[in-house]
């Protein structure tokens, strides 16, 4: 346990949970795009839809998408600067399975026309999980630097990003992996001892039967 965990998030309130959570979500699916973001669809699951308006989960998301920390004092007023700089959204109400009350589901669009699917959750404190990535099931927090890989659900794919990894001076501290179906289409979630270099990213990512590749920082 650290400080963290005992006196929560600096953060602009009200909510840890609402508010500071929703933040970090929105943060870490604009990196893991790996962009701006131009578009994006907002569902809302179970307490998000019915009291987050009053905690601000809205503008705390969009806060988060356009590259504000948890304790930007621009959160506020995050749906003007939103339009301002011509990102384009919608607010609804999904009806997510086997997820915290707390949850969003995020369909974005990059400026370059890049994708991305993500449901994640704020169960408290300022934490959150990202529980799926473009319809496949993972479960990471972003605190650690983590490599998400999407490949073809085939032999060879996780020994060769290990293989790389390695070279790099890179320790993979915990693993994860998901498929939707035999020889379809699988994800896997390499959390590390050490930042991932965007060199081996790009390198991982041009290996045969790997779809797309991302990494992110750790945020703590």
């Amino acid at each position: 346990m650290n400080l963290y965990d005992i006196m929560g998030p600096v953060m602009v309130g009200p909510s840890s949970s609402h508010t500071a959570g929703a933040v970090r979500i929105g943060l870490i699916s604009r990196k893991l795009l790996g962009e701006k973001v131009q578009k994006a669809e907002i569902l809302f699951h179970g307490s998000f839809f019915a009291t987050g308006i009053g905690h601000g989960t809205d503008r705390a998301v969009i806060a988060g998408l356009l590259g504000m920390a948890q304790d930007d004092l621009r959160i506020p007023k995050s749906l003007e600067l939103a339009r301002k700089q011509g990102m384009e959204w919608t607010f609804g109400r999904a009806h997510l399975k086997d997820v915290h009350p707390n949850s969003v589901k995020l369909c974005l669009t990059g400026e370059s026309g890049r994708k991305l699917e993500i449901v994640a959750s704020s169960p408290g404190g300022g934490r959150v999980e990202i529980c799926q990535m473009d319809g496949l099931y993972t479960s990471f927090s972003g605190d650690m630097p983590v490599l998400i890989v999407h490949n073809q659900d085939s032999p060879g794919h996780v020994s060769a990003a290990a293989s790389l990894l390695a070279d790099a001076g890179i320790n993979i501290a915990s693993m994860r992996l998901s498929r939707d179906r035999r020889n379809g289409s699988a994800v896997m979630v390499l959390e590390c001892d050490q930042e991932i270099p965007e060199k081996t990213v790009r390198q991982i990512e041009k290996m045969k039967g790997i779809q797309k590749a991302a990494s992110l920082a750790g945020m703590d």
